[in-house]
């Protein structure tokens, strides 16, 4: 492989997925000061990746701009068009990037793409007969592409608090910080990681008894009348669904004093500003290496059932039909292991 000095570099969901990429971008720029890199992804992620010198983020619209196998093309076309790359890294491996990696490859751009470790993953969840074990973390899966380009990079898988100062329109939301700040973000992609509402209500009633002030985290209409309705139901609770932009809701975040999330996206944005994350995990294991980038598995409540974990990303089926592995957690569990946070 050639001295890379320009590199294109592909991920494009999802949103948690991506936010995981930025800490190892930063330490790939931060240990090779001759590198400068092109990330692409989708439009809505572009402000996790504000300030980083020598990264340029080229937004691509994959519903409208860039869809389908024509879009692929454009894309392709697009970007060969922009710069000469010295190599491609894809972290995604799904079949928009090998099309774009192999496009790329003809033209005489070489290219590494991350192991996912379908395998492992494959035996970690099976049941019966799990092969219950640590695997590694997906942020040094992104770090081994880059490691097969010949770069130098290390990760320390430490919590940075990146503490931002809030603007005036963010503060007329949130108010002056004069207690502790906590952050829930109960939502997620699919039903198997999602703790059940109710018991979400339940630990932001038990919240809403302290001194603290809780700030709800989602994306969806449907999540937004969720959060709303616990909004008007407990003084303590504001949501921030389609409240703020990215960028506004990251300096929020950097301003809490501990995150309650799923394994999902609220986790990884906290990560990304040094907050400490009490995360809950129900058909999904921090084993297969989703944990928030420096966050501590001391901070994780899952159950031990025996078919847990039975996806890596939470999208089958509960097959005993009850979720046992998310109602045997116990509102009080999360609201214990918050408290820790709270000053």
């Amino acid at each position: 492989m050639p001295e890379a000095k320009h590199i294109l570099v592909f991920r494009f969901s999802a949103m948690g997925d991506v936010a995981m990429t930025v800490p190892v971008i930063k330490a790939v720029l931060s240990q090779n000061p001759e590198l400068e890199i092109t990330f692409v992804s989708r439009p809505d992620f572009e402000g996790f990746f504000k300030n980083i010198p020598r990264l340029n983020y080229f937004a691509a619209d994959l519903i409208l701009g860039y869809k389908g196998f024509t879009g692929v093309l454009k894309l392709f076309r697009t970007l060969k068009k922009m710069s000469n790359f010295d190599a491609v890294a894809d972290l995604h491996d799904n079949l928009r990037s090998k099309i774009l990696r192999k496009m790329f490859r003809v033209s005489g751009v070489p290219y590494v793409y991350i192991d996912k470790g379908r395998d492992e993953k494959k035996l970690l969840t099976r049941f019966p007969n799990k092969v219950l074990k640590p695997l590694k973390l997906t942020t040094e899966r992104y770090a081994d592409v880059f490691r097969g380009l010949g770069l130098q990079i290390e990760l320390q898988h430490q919590l940075k608090k990146n503490r931002q100062p809030l603007t005036g329109d963010i503060i007329k939301l949130t108010g002056d910080k004069a207690n502790s700040w906590i952050g829930i973000a109960p939502f997620a992609k699919h039903k198997g990681k999602i703790y059940p509402l109710e018991r979400t209500e339940e630990v932001i009633k038990q919240l809403d008894n302290k001194n603290v002030k809780l700030f709800l985290f989602g994306g969806s209409l449907l999540e937004e009348e969720i959060c709303l309705q616990w909004e008007q139901k407990y003084p303590a609770a504001t949501s921030l669904v389609r409240r703020l932009t990215i960028e506004q809701e990251l300096s929020l975040i950097s301003n809490l004093d501990v995150m309650m999330s799923m394994d999902s996206a609220g986790m990884h944005l906290a990560s990304l500003e040094g907050v400490p994350v009490v995360s809950v995990w129900g058909a999904t294991h921090h084993y297969a290496g989703f944990l928030g980038y420096g966050q501590s598995e001391n901070n994780i409540i899952a159950d031990d059932i025996e078919c847990r974990p039975c996806s890596v990303y939470g999208n089958r089926p509960c097959f005993r039909k009850d979720y046992a592995c998310l109602y045997n957690i116990e509102p009080e569990t999360i609201v214990a292991k918050l408290s820790e946070f709270i000053n």
